[in-house]
C-alpha cells in the first residue's frame, strides 16, 4: 500500500508580524544602495508589495517601461527623467494617466520630443505638482510657457536654455505660478527686463532667482530688490550688462538675499558694488570671480556685510593691498576662493590666513608665486580647516606637505595636483583620518611607500585620483583596497605599473563606482572580470589604451556590471563581438569607440542597435557613410547623439 504524503499546512512567516510602519522605517535606511532595496523586495511577496507601496521616488532608464514601472509603484510622486531622452506627448499622458494628483516633482530636464500638448495634460491633470524642471528643452516657445502658467501650486521651475520663451510666455508664468519660491531663467536670452519686472511683481515668495547670461539692465535690478523682500540666493553670472550706472542709486535694499553670484560682471567696479552690499547687508557668500580687480577699494565695499562667510574670486587679477584688506575687514571669513588669480604672493595670503584662524575652506589652485612661506603661516594658524585646493603650486617645496599632515588634521578634501609631494608628505598627510577626497594627479614624487600609509590611515577615503603618477604600483592600490571600504571614484590612468593584481584589489570595493585606468596597458581581461564581478555598483569605466583588454573582458562586463552607464573602449583589442555582448546592459548610455582594429562598419551598426538606451555615442567619422542613413535616423529618433570623430588618429592623450 502506498503511503500517502502528508499535506503540508499553512506555513507561518514571521516577517509578517511587522508592522507596515516598522518596515518603512527599514527600506528609508537602504536609500543609499539601490541593490539593498532589490534584494530587500526578494526576501518575500509581502516585503515586495510593501517596497512598492513605500517607494516614491523613480529614476526609469526609458520612456517605454513607464506604464510597467507606474504601475508597480503606484505611490510614485517624484519621477526623474532625466536619463530618458525621448519622452513623448504618449509618455506624459501615461504618467498622469497613473499619478493624477500624487504627482509632486517631475525632472524633464534631457528629455525631447514632448509638446506643450503634452505638457498641458500633464500640468491640468496633476495639479499637486511642485517642481517642474524643463531645462534644455529648447524646443518649448511661449505656447509651452503659457501652459506652466496653469500650474497654480508651483514652487520650483527651471527653464535653463528655453532659448525661445519670451517676455510674453515668462509673463504667463508669473501671473500664473504666484506660490514661485525658486525660478531658474538661466540663458534666456530672448527675456529682458520687462519679463523680470514680471516675475518680480508677481512671485513675492520667491527665494531663489537665476538670470545668468541674461540682457537685464541695472533697471531690472533695482525692482528685484524693490519687490522681492524674501529673495535669498540671486545669481547674475555672465550678465555683461550691468555697471555702476544707476546701481550707485539703489534706494531699497534686500535684507533676506545670503548668496549674490555675480561671476564675470566686468563693468561692476567697487562702485556699483558697494550700493549692492549696503542693500543686502545680510550677505553669506558672495561670488565675484572673473570680474574687477581686487583691490583695497573693491574689498571695501564688502565691510558691511558683517555676516560674510565666503568670498570668491576665481580668475580676477589681486594685489598685495587687496588681500590684505581681506585679512582686516572680512572677520567671519570662512571660505575664501582664489583660484586662478593673478597676483596671490606670500606676503598678502599669510596675512589673510593669519588673521582668519577659523578658515574652513581655501582655494589657491595654480597661484604659482606663493611658497611653503604661505603654507607654514596657514598650518600654524588654521587648524580647522576642512578643505584645501592648491593644484600647480609649483614653488612650495616638499617639505610644505609634512606641514599640512601635522598641521590641519581635520582635512576632508585635499588637492595637490601637479605639486613636489613626496612619501614623507604623504605620510604626514595619512594623519589627517577624515579625509574623503584626495587628488594626487602628476605627482611624480610620490610612491607605493608613501600611498600605503594613507590606505592604513585614511579609512573614511571616497575619491582618489593618482592620474599620471608614476610611482604607483599595485601594492599601494591594494593597500587602499583593504584600508577604504567606501571607495566610490579612482583614477589611476597612466601609472604605468598598474597590473591586474589592483583591478583584483579593487573588486573588494563594493561601492565602487567610478574607474578611470586608462593607459594601463599591463591591465587584461582577467582584472576587468574581477571588478566586474565585485563592483556591482560600478557606473563608469574608462579603458582607453588598455591594449591588451579583449573581447572576453567584456563577458563578465555584460553578465555582472548592469549600472554601467559610461563606458571609452578606445584604443583596446575588442572586435566587433566583445562591442555587441555589451547590449546586454540596460543602464548604458554613453560609449566612446575609437581606433578599433577589429571593429567594423557593420558590427558598429549592429551593437548601436542592440544597445537600446544609448544616448551618446562617440565613433570614428570614417564610420559615418558606411552606417544606413535610415538606421542613423532611427537612433536619433530614439534619442541618441553623435559625436563622429576626425582626430581620433591623433589623440590629445598620450600613449
Amino acid at each position: 500500500m502506498q503511503r500517502k504524503k502528508p499535506t503540508p499546512g499553512p506555513t507561518f512567516n514571521r516577517f509578517d508580524l511587522l508592522s507596515e510602519e516598522i518596515v518603512f522605517v527599514i527600506l528609508d535606511l537602504l536609500n543609499d544602495n539601490p541593490l539593498d532595496r532589490k534584494s530587500f523586495s526578494l526576501v518575500c511577496r509581502s516585503f515586495c508589495a510593501i517596497e512598492s507601496r513605500h517607494r516614491r521616488f523613480l529614476k526609469p532608464l526609458r520612456s517605454e517601461l513607464l506604464g510597467k514601472v507606474l504601475s508597480r509603484y503606484s505611490n510614485a510622486s517624484i519621477i526623474d527623467l532625466s536619463l530618458c531622452p525621448r519622452v513623448t506627448d504618449a509618455s506624459l499622458s501615461v504618467i498622469w494617466g497613473f499619478c493624477k494628483d500624487k504627482l509632486r516633482s517631475i525632472n524633464l530636464s534631457r528629455s525631447k520630443s514632448f509638446t506643450h500638448v503634452g505638457l498641458s495634460n500633464l500640468i491640468r491633470n496633476c495639479g499637486n505638482l511642485v517642481e517642474l524642471n524643463l531645462s534644455n528643452a529648447n524646443e518649448l516657445r511661449d505656447s509651452a510657457a503659457e501652459v506652466i502658467g496653469e500650474a497654480k501650486n508651483l514652487e520650483r521651475l527651471w527653464l535653463s536654455r528655453c532659448r525661445w520663451i519670451t517676455n510674453i510666455g515668462l509673463g504667463c508664468i508669473a501671473t500664473g505660478c504666484r506660490k514661485l519660491r525658486l525660478l531658474s531663467l538661466n540663458w534666456l536670452t530672448l527675456v529682458d527686463n520687462v519679463g523680470v519686472g514680471l516675475v518680480a511683481v508677481n512671485c513675492k515668495e520667491l527665494r531663489s532667482l537665476d538670470l545668468s547670461h541674461m540682457p537685464i539692465t541695472n533697471r531690472c535690478l533695482s525692482q528685484i530688490f524693490l519687490e522681492l523682500k524674501q529673495l535669498e540666493v540671486l545669481v547674475l553670472k555672465g550678465c555683461s550688462w550691468l555697471n555702476n550706472n544707476r546701481i550707485a542709486a539703489l534706494k531699497e535694499g534686500c535684507k533676506s538675499l545670503v548668496k549674490l553670484d555675480m561671476t564675470s560682471c566686468e563693468e561692476v567696479s567697487h562702485v556699483g558694488l558697494s550700493s549692492i552690499t549696503t542693500a543686502t547687508a545680510s550677505l553669506r557668500q558672495i561670488i565675484l570671480s572673473y570680474g574687477s580687480c581686487v583691490d583695497p577699494a573693491l574689498v571695501g565695499s564688502l565691510q558691511k556685510l558683517s555676516s560674510l562667510q565666503s568670498i570668491k574670486l576665481d580668475g580676477c587679477k589681486v594685489t598685495s593691498s587687496g588681500l590684505k584688506a581681506i585679512g582686516q575687514l572680512c572677520l567671519s571669513l570662512l571660505e575664501l576662493s582664489l583660484s586662478m588669480c593673478i597676483g596671490v604672493t606670500d606676503e598678502g595670503l599669510s596675512y589673510i590666513v593669519k588673521n582668519h584662524k577659523h578658515l574652513r575652506k581655501l582655494d589657491i589652485t595654480c597661484c604659482r608665486d606663493i611658497t611653503e612661506v604661505s603654507i607654514d603661516h596657514l598650518t600654524e594658524s588654521c587648524t580647522s580647516l576642512i578643505s584645501l585646493k592648491m593644484k600647480s603650486c609649483w614653488l612650495v617645496s616638499d617639505v610644505a606637505f609634512v606641514w599640512i599632515g601635522q598641521g590641519c588634521p581635520f582635512l576632508q578634501e585635499l588637492d595637490l595636483t601637479h605639486n613636489e609631494i613626496d612619501d614623507e608628505g604623504l605620510k604626514s598627510i595619512s594623519k589627517c583620518s577624515r579625509l574623503k577626497i584626495l587628488t594626487l594627479g602628476i605627482c611624480l614624487n610620490i610612491t607605493d611607500e608613501g600611498l600605503i600609509h594613507i590606505g592604513m590611515s585614511c579609512s573614511k577615503l571616497k575619491q582618489l585620483e593618482l592620474y599620471k603618477s608614476d610611482g604607483i604600483a599595485d601594492s599601494s592600490i591594494s593597500a587602499i583596497a583593504s584600508g577604504c571600504p567606501d571607495l566610490e571614484t579612482i583614477t589611476i590612468s597612466y601609472c604605468h605599473f598598474i597590473t591586474d593584481r589592483s583591478l583584483m584589489s579593487l573588486s573588494k570595493c563594493s561601492k565602487l563606482k567610478t574607474l578611470e585606468a586608462r593607459g594601463c596597458y599591463l591591465i587584461t581581461r582577467d582584472g576587468l572580470a574581477a571588478v566586474a564581478k565585485g563592483c556591482k555598483l560600478l557606473s563608469k569605466l574608462d579603458i582607453k589604451y588598455c591594449h591588451n583588454v579583449d573581447d572576453f573582458g567584456m563577458i563578465p562586463l555584460a553578465r555582472f556590471s548592469q549600472n554601467l552607464k559610461q563606458i571609452n573602449l578606445s584604443y583596446t583589442s575588442i572586435t566587433d563581438v566583445g562591442l555587441l555582448t555589451l547590449a546586454s546592459i540596460g543602464c548604458l548610455q554613453a560609449i566612446t569607440i575609437l581606433h578599433f582594429a577589429g571593429l567594423t562598419p557593420n558590427g558598429l551598426a549592429d551593437a548601436l542597435l542592440a544597445c537600446s538606451g544609448l544616448t551618446k555615442i562617440e565613433a570614428p567619422a570614417s564610420f559615418k557613410s558606411s552606417i544606413p542613413e535610415r538606421l542613423l535616423k532611427h537612433l536619433k529618433a530614439r534619442g541618441s547623439t553623435f559625436i563622429w570623430s576626425y582626430k581620433y588618429q591623433a589623440e590629445l592623450d598620450p600613449m
